[in-house]
Parts: C-alpha cells; sequence; structure tokens
C-alpha cells in the first residue's frame, strides 16, 4: 500500500475513472479514494467497480483529501472551483487539473489564491493504462508534493514535468492531441492494404499490430527512430521505396503544420477562457 493519503475527485468521468483504476493497480487502497459528481449513476458505477468512497458534495469530498483532482470539463470549471474555494483555504490541499486550457493563475484565483497547484495534460491512453502526461506545477507546490501527484499519473502510464507553463500547449499539440494522429494513420493503413486486396479483418489486425510493435521497438531499443526506420529499409527495397513516396509527399512538412494547427489552437482556447472569465467578448 502506499503511504497515507488521500486522493478526492471532483468529477467522475471517463479521465477521472482511469487514473482511478490505475491507482488501485499500484497499489493505493479504495478507502484512500473518494469522487463527487451531481451524476448518482457514474458515481455508482464507480463504486461498484472500484469500491472507492462516493458523494454528490463537492465540499465534502474536497475536505477528505489531500490531493484534490479536478476532473471537470473548462466550461464547469470556474462554478466548480468558486463552489469549493472556502473549503480550499481552510483545509489547503493540493489541487490537480486536467482541463485543457485553463492557466495555472485562472484556477488559482477562482481557489482564493496561492493554492499549490498542478495541471496535468493527460491523453486517452490513460484509459488503457499506456498515458502519457505532462506535468505543471505552481510555485506553491513543493518537492514532495509534486512526488506525490507524479506518483498518481504515472498509474496510468509516463509521465514528463515543464518549467515553463506555455510548454502544456507543446504537450498538448504533441501527445493530448497525438492519439488521433496515429488513428488517422491507422485508418489510412487499413484503407490502403484494402485496396490492396486484403480483407478489411485481416488489414485492420495486421496495421494494429504493426503500430504497436514498432512503438514497442522505439521504447526498447534505446535507438533514434531514422535509424529504426533505415533498419527497416533495405538498399532499392520495397520499404525504400514506401519511404521515398511519403518524403515526396511532403510528409514531414504535414505532420509539422497539424503540430502548429494544433499548438495555436491550444493557445486560442487558452484565451477565450481568460477572455470568458474577465468578462470580455470575443
Amino acid at each position: 500500500m502506499t503511504e497515507n493519503q488521500t486522493i478526492s475527485f471532483i468529477g467522475a468521468g471517463n479521465m477521472a475513472g482511469a487514473i482511478i483504476g490505475g491507482m488501485l493497480e499500484r497499489g493505493y487502497a479504495p478507502s484512500q479514494i473518494w469522487a463527487s459528481s451531481p451524476d448518482d449513476v457514474h458515481l455508482q458505477k464507480l463504486r461498484e467497480r472500484y469500491g472507492i468512497s462516493i458523494t454528490t458534495d463537492n465540499r465534502y469530498c474536497v475536505e477528505q483529501g489531500s490531493l484534490v483532482v479536478l476532473a471537470v470539463k473548462p466550461q464547469i470549471m470556474k462554478s466548480v472551483c468558486e463552489q469549493i474555494a472556502p473549503t480550499v483555504q481552510n483545509t489547503r490541499p493540493v489541487l490537480i487539473s486536467i482541463a485543457a486550457g485553463l492557466t495555472a493563475d485562472t484556477l488559482d484565483g477562482w481557489l482564493g489564491g496561492h493554492v499549490p497547484l498542478v495541471r496535468v495534460m493527460p491523453n486517452t491512453p490513460s484509459l488503457v493504462g499506456k498515458g502519457a502526461s505532462g506535468l505543471f506545477a505552481n510555485a506553491e507546490v513543493t518537492d514532495e508534493q509534486k512526488q506525490r501527484v507524479e506518483k498518481i499519473f504515472a498509474s496510468v502510464g509516463i509521465v514528463q514535468w515543464v518549467d515553463d507553463e506555455s510548454l502544456l500547449h507543446a504537450v498538448t499539440a504533441l501527445s493530448g492531441s497525438g492519439p488521433a494522429y496515429f488513428f488517422l494513420m491507422l485508418e489510412a493503413l487499413e484503407e490502403a492494404a484494402t485496396n490492396n486486396g486484403l480483407d478489411p479483418q485481416t488489414a485492420r489486425q495486421l496495421a494494429i499490430q504493426t503500430m504497436a510493435g514498432a512503438a514497442e521497438m522505439a521504447a526498447r531499443s534505446g535507438e533514434e527512430p531514422g535509424q529504426l526506420k533505415r533498419n527497416v529499409m533495405s538498399p532499392n527495397g520495397v520499404t525504400e521505396r514506401a519511404i521515398e513516396a511519403f518524403e515526396e509527399g511532403g510528409l514531414r512538412a504535414l505532420v509539422s503544420n497539424a503540430s502548429k494547427a494544433a499548438y495555436s489552437r491550444s493557445e486560442e482556447m487558452a484565451r477565450e477562457l481568460s477572455a470568458s472569465d474577465s468578462g470580455e467578448t470575443r
């Protein structure tokens, strides 16, 4: 069992459930975890599946936790934060936000100010224990608190800290949105294989396993992606011909443009949410 601490989740959606499941697999006890939500159906499902404690009272849930995960949508975050702010100021837990776009300063203001706060950008493979999360801590968070937060998100994948909050836009454009990029590639590979005569089920299974195998090789080998690519290629061979077609078609520029578009949209969302908070029109 992990050290004696209680973690409260405000919100009971898919990501909260994924994190809770990962924590329990890593040795946290159900008695260490609370969750709150106005939707009692979601809460009951979490309790039935994991045996955790639940409540529909957000403030009571905050009172139980030394760490509080804010797992609600950005559009309702302000009202939730303002509701729990008096309790947060009284009990002083570490706040952990997994909402995209909302800056640490904005959240801190809604929570009453001077709270230890960590922003986390997780991604959907966290649902299967293969997540990649970028983390940023404000100046109120101690090293010991950072370690406790890191342990939680390491239960559903890898974690990487950034020192500059603005770098979370880059994290969003890479690992946050990245699963969709690979799903697009998977679609394209399947379609190409069926055009070459394979039945759809065979094409999908081979494409999925190829993608999973390549990722595992990249994780284990320690070699640069370029070298791994060259290891597959033979001079004037089949793979070399395909790579040449990708390069001639501008794949690198396309990926770069897509990443820039995602980065820009992440910045825009942060500005929109900030403008909404200040009452400005947009």
